[in-house]
Formats: C-alpha cells, structure tokens, sequence
C-alpha cells in the first residue's frame, strides 16, 4: 500500500438531533484510528447531510464543523428529498474530492468498526465494498420476515440486490463518477450500485439497535419502498400481467365450451351467486393489472419531467466545492 488515501464518509440525517452528537464522536474516533494507523489520509472527512430535517439537526452540524472542522462538514438541502437523494446528493458532491466515499445512516445501527475492514478490502482492489448484515437479532419477528421476503422477492422479479444489504457500503472515486451517469429520478441504490460492476466483496456485521430517536421507515414507506425497487429495476411484473391474461383467456375459453355443452345436455342451471363471484374476479384482476401498470406509467411520467432529484440549500465551504443543485455544475472554490 502507498500513501494513505482520502475517505468521505457521507451520512444522511433526518431528525436526527438525539443522535448526532453521538455518531460524530464515534467517527471522529474511528478516524483518528484510521488515520494513525495510516490507512487514510489526514484530509479525510465526515459530512453530513441534513435532509430536510425539522429539528436541530442542521444547527448541531453546523456546531461540530466550527468545533472541529478538520472532520466534520456539512450539506443542508432545500427541503426533504428522501434518504435515498440525501445519500446521492452527497457522493455526487464529494466525489471529485476524494479517493473513496462510504455511506452510513445516522442513528448507529450500522457497526463502524466494520468500515477497517471495508478500507482494507478496498486497498485490496475492490472498488466496492458492502456491509452485509450477518444476522437478524435486532429486529422483530415481522420485520425479520419482511425484510427477507423483500430481498427474495427482489431477486424473483430479476433485480440484481445484495442479499441483507442497505445502504452501508463504500465506493472508489471511479464508481461514484460511473453512478453519476445514472440519471433516473426514482432512485434506488441498492439496485443501482450493482448494476456499475467493477470488483467488489461484503463484509458481515451484525446490526446494532437504533442508538435514540425514531425510525424513519414505518410500515407504509418500506412499502413505498419496495415498491420502487422493483418497478425501478424489473419488467418481470408486466410480463406477469401478459401471462395472467393468456391464463384467463384460456380459463374462459374453458368455462364457454363447458357452458356450452351444459346448456344443449340440459343440466345447466342458472346462479346468481357463480354470475357475480365470476365479475368480481375478473373485474378484481383487470383492477390489480391496472395498478401495476399505472406504477410504471407513473415512473414514465416522473423520469420525463426530469426535475432536480435534490436541491443544496446550504453546504460548508470547507468541502472545496460549489454545488448549485441536481445536475448543476461543480466547481472548485476560489
């Protein structure tokens, strides 16, 4: 290994005041132990990406900067993009300032001890690096199930997911400038970090519980999530609709000849209950058919738009760079 090189870790904040003051001293730690042990350059840092949060997130990020701004700095969002845009937002704005980016969520969940492990994978040549839970201690019954159910259904409907894996993962400079060319709205970086290639590994850890504060994926948005995995990465859902309709087709063609047949042997009795069973059937199948439909032409309608995936409010100078907002230009700072 040569010179020790530069990391930015990027960690995206929402509400996260109960927990901050905590995760920024964890990574300092953890980057003077780096740092000392020469796996990294002294010019590496921590940034924090406020989404769009109501509390006083930003204020505390603006605190640890002016407290110890050899580690700490910071972007502010305009307003709430989502966690994924968040992340996106800041690898898009450090990845022309260093040499590797892990990304990590706020609350502690994710093991930093894990990220010594992910450096040195990446000095061996992996130009992605992800953090693959080894077990599922911390969570419920439910979500256990659910997450898991999640992951495979991913892989059936042909998504390209790392099993266990979410958003805990370091990437080279090359990978970010690659997955800066990926100019989907509907964002879903667990789908879109395998699709780049180049070398890359897990490393296992176990999943800690939430350090304070509330979880910000209830029910209702690991749902929308899901979701927006798979209509964002797998076609296999309209295939289905084309397969269940070939399917009733031939089931009608069925119940006509047997009708038929019924009618001139005369057995044939006339149901309301089969009359109205049948039509809510069909008319229940049309309905679901048309609601996945309409999921991808509502994808086909955001993608047109083109909007800006995030705006940056506010951002401290000390990162080097002028970022306007999604798509804008990037240019050193005077």
């Amino acid at each position: 290994m040569g010179n020790p090189e530069i990391l930015y870790m990027v960690v995206p904040c929402y509400n996260e005041e109960a927990v901050l003051h905590e995760t920024s001293k964890q990574l300092k730690e953890k980057y003077e132990s780096l740092i000392s042990r020469g796996l990294i350059s002294e010019q590496s840092r921590v940034v924090f990406v406020n989404d769009g949060s109501k509390d006083k997130t930003w204020d505390i990020i603006q605190e640890l900067h002016k407290a110890d701004p050899q580690f700490f700095s910071g972007i502010n969002l305009a307003h709430n993009a989502g966690h994924q845009n968040a992340v996106l937002a800041g690898l898009m704005t450090v990845k022309d300032i260093c040499d590797m980016a892990i990304t990590m969520d706020a609350d502690l969940q994710d093991d930093i001890n894990t990220i010594d492990a992910m450096v040195e994978k990446y000095y061996e040549g992996n130009q992605v690096v992800y953090g693959v839970r080894s077990a599922r201690k911390t969570d419920t019954f439910f979500k256990k199930f659910t997450a898991e159910s999640f992951y495979k259904f991913m892989k059936v409907m042909g998504a390209d997911v790392v099993y266990n894996h979410a958003d805990f993962r370091l990437m080279s400079r090359r990978v970010l400038q690659e997955l800066a060319n990926f100019k989907e709205v509907n964002l879903f970086l667990r789908g879109m970090v395998p699709l780049i290639g180049f070398q890359s590994c897990s490393v296992y850890y176990e999943r800690h519980e939430r350090f304070a504060g509330e979880s910000k994926y209830p029910l209702k948005k690991m749902m929308a999530f899901a979701i927006n995995g798979i209509t964002s990465f797998s076609t296999k859902p309209l295939k289905l609709i084309t397969s269940l309709g070939f399917i009733m087709s031939v089931l009608s063609v069925i119940a006509f000849i047997w009708a038929f047949i019924a009618k001139f042997a005369g057995f044939a009795e006339l149901g309301w209950s089969s009359t109205i069973c049948s039509i809510w059937l069909i008319g229940g199948l049309q309905l679901f058919c048309l609601g996945i439909i309409g999921e991808y032409v509502g994808k086909i309608y955001a993608e047109v738009k083109q909007r800006p995936r995030f705006i940056i409010a506010d951002f401290i100078n000390e990162l080097g760079v002028e970022f306007i907002n999604d798509g804008g230009d990037k240019k050193e700072n005077a």
